[in-house]
């Protein structure tokens, strides 16, 4: 474990705004193998009650001074090796806060592929680039004298070239002419982007066939759309900016180092050092971190609209039927009861080509009656509107209680041939285990959608587009966050479900379904210590996190962690209430008194508080809370709608741009950024999340391309 060094712990803490206590406590709590659903829950006290958010945050933080901290020292060794390693010099590398300022301060002394600097001191033409800055006399007698055929100097020409290539390199790596043109760069640079001639007068790309920016006011979703351009060999990207005047601030800020030197020789190599190795550079440098920022910039958005619909509410029905749509294969038909378990599939033909309405019928009527559905489940996939508009007629006729919904499919397809569906369902083929997936979203999102790799579950934005090793990793976390901060029902829940409970791998997660499997079902959280590889350590990152119904301890049904059963205990005793009386009374009765009863119990008032609204509300689905999917009973036709007309709909996607709106149309119309509130939006996201319940207005409708532009405002 790595010893805490103070000053980064200031740092960091500066940089975040927390206190130094909070810092040090995080870094040490990770180092220990705390996961940060774990530390933000059951170490409150020690974290100051930070969020999730400020727990990664401060990791992510610590993992950057660390990595820094190495790269210095790598840097020092490199140098002192070349025995170069000045007293100043370590001082700078030592004060480098930043890995960019790091690098440029070790570009001079870094092994690098042969330039024509290099070439240029191996013909010992460096007295001369010397001369030059020094102010000396360079005249024709003076560069003669460094003529020399046999080393490819054959005239004072190439003498002066020679030299000022030197002169070049030397303005190219120092320090502090790249850290200003880099802030120049990106205040006042122009990304330009220009049509290649090949390039299609129809493509998506074409507003960016004559485009320009300034580098830092570009949003992230059109820098990801201008690298997608660029990548299709659409356009051409050049970074553009005032070179006289970058000219002129550089000549001053090198005379004042070399204030002899001639000024038309230093000005002809700082001009060839900005065209040819600083400028290039620097651009590739700088769009580079605008990617990555953008990168950044989409994740998070991916995670925040992957997170709102993981927490989407289960919706609770004795038995719903599930449907996979398509034409010529027709639409695969699945009844699950309520807790997701298959009961009875059937293959129906009502869309075209067959068009096999009144068998159809038939078959879905039998299978309704029989099983007693509740709900219809229809994927937005291919031939999603008419099987809709077959399910609309088909329950308007004959089971007009019954309401349907769609649900997005994207991602089921995945599921259907990966090898936890095989597990599941080994009988049966991919079509029918894609329609059991449609109708389990339904059921329980959540404990579906983990069986999913996030990126197919089409919540994002450009994600194809994105660093998918960095996308992954910060998915997983999302989905980590996401199922602990839900719980999960050790007795019911899938492997899939259980290796994202804190502590919890793929093969311990395995281990405790194959034990569940011998014993039955789990009667209580210290059973787990009993399955093979949870130990100690894994136990007391889990089992707050698990809930066990069945237990004969209620505590088990709770987010109480095992470690303050005895204060949850002293609690109920010293206001005299069982556990059913203290779930009426035990939050009035504490009341105000918070405080002086976390002295008496001699616990920390954040796990007091928690451990009271744990008892009052056991086994607690805070989905609950969220709001419910839109359930229809008939299907709306994109001919039938006029401008100016008022939906509720359900938000799918937020993406940089707006808000796509569900208002049960085959496509979702768009909430532009504009017309998401009366007041002006900045971030969508402060406005709309997945899964939300909206009105929207009709502003227009292209029918020809079936798009709709919608509203939120609630004036026009």
């Amino acid at each position: 474990m790595a010893t805490l060094d103070t000053s980064t712990i200031q740092t960091i803490a500066q940089a975040l705004n927390i206190k130094p206590f909070q810092v040090e406590n995080c870094i040490k709590l990770h180092q220990e193998g705390s996961t940060v659903p774990f530390i933000t829950r059951y170490r409150k006290e020690m974290t100051g009650e930070l969020e999730e958010d400020g727990v990664r945050q401060v990791i992510e933080q610590y993992t950057y001074a660390e990595n820094l901290r190495q790269r210095r020292q790598e840097v020092l060794e490199s140098i002192d090796s070349q025995g170069k390693l000045t007293p100043e010099l370590r001082a700078s590398i030592e004060g480098c806060q930043r890995l960019v300022d790091l690098e440029d301060i070790y570009l001079p002394y870094r092994p690098k592929r042969r330039t024509r600097a290099m070439a240029a001191r191996e013909r010992g033409l460096e007295p001369v680039a010397m001369a030059i800055l020094n102010g000396q006399n360079t005249d024709q007698t003076f560069l003669q004298g460094f003529v020399n055929a046999e080393l490819e100097v054959p005239d004072t020409e190439s003498v002066l070239a020679g030299a000022l290539d030197i002169i070049a390199e030397m303005i190219a790596e120092e320090a502090a002419v790249r850290k200003f043109v880099r802030r120049e760069l990106w205040n006042s640079g122009t990304l330009e982007c220009k049509k290649r001639r090949l390039a299609d007068e129809n493509s998506a790309y074409t507003m960016y066939y004559e485009y320009s920016e300034h580098l830092r006011d570009i949003p992230p979703h059109r820098i990801l759309a201008m690298n997608r351009a660029e990548a299709e060999d659409c356009i051409r990207i050049k970074l553009s900016c005032d070179l006289d005047a970058l000219g002129k601030s550089i000549l001053a800020m090198w005379q004042r180092r070399y204030p002899e030197a001639s000024t038309t020789m230093t000005d002809l190599a700082l001009h060839d050092a900005l065209k040819r190795l600083i400028i290039p550079s620097l651009e590739t440098e700088l769009r580079s971190e605008k990617t990555q920022q953008a990168h950044e910039h989409a994740i998070k958005v991916f995670g925040e609209n992957l997170k709102n619909l993981l927490l989407s509410p289960p919706v609770k029905v004795g038995a719903i039927m599930g449907i996979d749509p398509a034409f010529r294969t027709g639409c695969k038909v699945v009844v699950l009861n309520g807790n997701g378990d298959l009961l009875c599939h059937d293959t129906v033909y009502p869309v075209p080509p067959r068009s096999d309405v009144s068998g159809a019928r038939k078959t879905l009527a039998a299978m309704v009656q029989k099983h007693n559905v509740e709900l219809i489940a229809i994927g937005n996939g291919t031939a999603s509107a008419e099987t809709e508009e077959f399910i609309s007629d088909f329950i308007s006729e004959l089971f007009p209680a019954i309401k349907y919904l769609i649900v997005n499919e994207a991602g089921a397809s995945v599921y259907s041939v990966s090898a936890v569906a095989q597990e599941e369902f080994p009988d049966y083929d991919a079509t029918v285990r894609g329609a059991v997936s449609i109708a389990r979203r339904v059921l329980d999102p959540l404990a579906e959608l983990v069986k999913i790799d996030p990126q197919s579950i089409g919540v994002g934005q450009y994600q194809h587009d994105l660093n998918q090793g960095f996308l992954a990793t910060k998915l997983q976390e999302v989905v980590e966050s996401a199922v602990n901060y839900v719980g999960v029902n050790l007795n019911t829940a899938s492997a899939s479900l259980l290796r994202f409970v804190s502590g919890v791998n793929a093969t311990v997660a395995r281990n405790i379904v194959e034990y569940r499997r011998q014993i039955g079902q789990f009667r209580s959280r210290q059973q787990l210590l009993d399955v093979p590889r949870l130990g100690p350590q894994t136990f007391v990152q889990c089992a707050g996190f698990i809930r066990i119904p069945e237990s004969e301890n209620f505590l088990d049904n709770t987010g109480v962690h095992p470690e303050s059963y005895p204060i949850a205990s002293k609690l109920l005793e010293r206001f005299n209430l069982t556990f059913q009386t203290a779930q009426l009374k035990l939050g009035s009765v504490v009341g105000g008194s918070l405080e002086k009863v976390a002295r008496e119990l001699e616990c920390g008032i954040p796990t007091l508080r928690d451990i009271v609204g744990d008892i009052t509300k056991p086994g607690r689905d805070p989905r609950s809370e969220m709001e419910k999917p839109i359930l229809r009973s008939s299907k709306l036709n994109l001919e039938e709608i006029e401008a100016g007309q008022v939906f509720e709909g359900v938000v799918r996607n937020v993406v940089d741009f707006g808000a796509f709106v569900d208002i049960g149309l085959k496509n979702d119309g768009l909430v532009h950024i504009s017309e998401l509130a009366d007041t002006f939006v900045k971030n969508p996201h402060e406005v709309v999340s997945v899964g939300n319940r909206v009105r929207v207005r009709v502003l227009s409708i292209d029918k020809s391309r079936g798009r709709l532009s919608l509203s939120m405002k609630t004036r026009p």
